[in-house]
């Protein structure tokens, strides 16, 4: 409990110093979250798929020090930014270890009060395209999401009336993470996959981004109205592309310039949707940058190790899956990655820092307090 209390205390502080005008953060809105390993915090759970988190030694660091579905050893991003707009968290986690403001969707605790406070509608190896992940069986992409979020928004109507959840949505902070698994999982799976073949990879990305924007169009259309689009990460200097392509710790080349290629064109594409909607609805979040700068200089931020996975086997602890039988570092803060792909939940505070409090190059239009700001006094 003192490591997440001194965080959130932590982020009020860098809010209110930062020379923007403190969000009245005390009074809650909706959170929904959608996307993919990144942000989803336990969907998988009830799903038949090889895409699970569900195993120790997953949520070692959590309350529970069980595994919940997070692709993490403790908090994810979602569950960091939930410190900020759920203030009451803190008094949650005391009286109740394990529980959470936002709740998988799949959950069968999603009933009554929790439903409006949001939802998580994430699942592990989803992305932009619908034929990723297909190796994962059964996962939930991008239009099943959807229509849960239509679902959702059905069953708070019978609550509280259909003009109440139209407003709860409309105020709500949206979180997406996509377009990652678009090239690990899918673009470059194996040498002779059916995209690779089929485009060259500025054509590639050239479709990521015209598909993308046909899933912020239905999310606005649903509703949304402030969404934070993370971008695609440091793909090539992931431990599982350091197992496959690295025998000097170098990241990987190809996975790199697809990232180069990726996180600017999302820029470009909120500028542009966001200029036809006729307001700042979407955010992009450079997480590239992000993460590159605690990979390349990691003792600068308090952190040992950025190339090797705390938990897993093989070359950097890069190859297959975290698991009982895997090795296990001891101490997971001075590790950047947790797993093969994702961060630790040390990590995850520094990418959620920058979205909070980030310059332009790590935030466009905004970052997140300052649209915290704005939003509160609309």
């Amino acid at each position: 409990m003192n490591n997440f209390l001194s965080f959130f205390l932590g982020s009020i502080l860098v809010i209110q110093v930062s020379g923007t005008p403190a969000p009245k953060v005390n009074q809650p809105r909706p959170f929904f979250v959608f996307g993919d390993s990144l942000v989803d915090n336990g969907n998988n759970n009830f799903l038949v798929t090889f895409a699970r988190a569900d195993m120790p030694p997953y949520g070692i660091d959590s309350p529970s020090h069980r595994p919940n579905g997070r692709f993490s050893n403790g908090l994810n991003i979602p569950d960091v930014i939930s410190f900020v707009f759920f203030p009451h968290f803190i008094d949650l986690m005391c009286e109740h270890l394990g529980s959470e403001p936002v709740l998988p969707y799949l959950s069968p605790e999603m009933t009554d009060k929790k439903l409006l406070m949001g939802a998580n509608f994430a699942s592990a190896g989803v992305g932009i395209l619908n034929d990723t992940g297909f190796q994962f069986a059964s996962i939930l992409r991008v239009p099943v999401q959807i229509a849960y979020f239509r679902e959702y928004q059905q069953r708070i109507s019978y609550m509280i009336g259909e003009k109440q959840a139209k407003e709860l949505v409309n105020k709500a902070l949206v979180l997406v993470s996509l377009g990652g698994n678009d090239f690990v999982n899918n673009y470059y799976l194996t040498t002779f996959s059916a995209r690779r073949q089929q485009y060259a990879l500025p054509n590639y990305v050239s479709l990521l981004m015209s598909e993308y924007r046909k899933i912020l169009m239905t999310l606005y259309e649903n509703g949304v109205r402030r969404a934070v689009l993370m971008g695609s990460g440091p793909l090539g200097c992931a431990p599982a592309e350091l197992a496959l392509h690295s025998s000097t710790g170098e990241c990987a080349a190809e996975l790199q310039a697809a990232a180069e290629l990726f996180e600017p064109q999302l820029v470009q594409m909120v500028k542009e949707v966001n200029i036809e909607l006729g307001a700042h609805v979407f955010i992009a979040a450079n997480t590239k940058l992000m993460n590159h700068n605690i990979i390349t200089d990691p003792q600068a931020f308090g952190f040992e190790n950025s190339k090797t996975a705390c938990c897993g086997q093989g070359p950097y602890n890069g190859l297959g899956l975290c698991t009982p039988w895997s090795s296990l570092c001891e101490d997971r803060d001075k590790y950047v990655f947790w797993d093969a792909f994702h961060p630790t939940e040390r990590a995850s505070r520094f990418i959620v820092e920058q979205m909070m409090n980030g310059a332009d190059e790590y935030m466009r239009p905004m970052n997140l307090t300052t649209a915290m700001y704005l939003d509160s006094n609309m």
